[in-house]
């Protein structure tokens, strides 16, 4: 395998280790959110965490189709996420802030990997981290607007 193919398996790994994690914050989230902005916000993180099932299974599938091995447990997920995971119930703003920030992280992910798969050219990797901005960076923006 050579090594730009070696890059964005390993972008693609980084991307779906710290997807998960955030389906998982986003999860706990949406479990234990209190205060008066419950309902909207209960419902918002459902939308963001559904939709992080949806991606994990298909940038796992994309890794496979590399004739790669997708990771697939928590302590390899621990090792190469780029967003930290929250054991904690903090508060609904605090919440927002936390996601606001993964989600920015993960569209930086998802830039980077579009520049290691234009390289190869790899255009389904490119376009499936593509889409994947798209939708990081708008759950950014929706989530930054409960803060205003």
């Amino acid at each position: 395998m050579n090594q730009q193919r070696e890059q964005v398996i390993s972008q693609l790994e980084k991307l779906l280790a710290s997807s998960y994690t955030l389906y998982l914050k986003t999860h706990n989230y949406h479990w234990n959110v209190t205060g008066p902005m419950f309902t909207t916000l209960h419902g918002l993180f459902e939308e963001q965490y559904t939709d992080l099932a949806l991606a994990v299974d298909e940038i796992a599938e994309r890794i496979r189709a590399l004739d790669a091995r997708a990771p697939g447990s928590y302590s390899e997920f621990a090792k190469l996420s780029a967003i930290n995971e929250d054991t904690g119930s903090p508060a609904a703003t605090d919440m927002i802030g936390n996601l606001v920030s993964d989600q920015s992280v993960i569209a930086d992910i998802t830039r980077d990997l579009i520049e290691a798969a234009e390289a190869i050219p790899d255009a389904a990797t490119a376009d499936l981290a593509t889409r994947r901005m798209d939708v990081h960076q708008k759950n950014a923006w929706m989530l930054r607007s409960h803060l205003e």
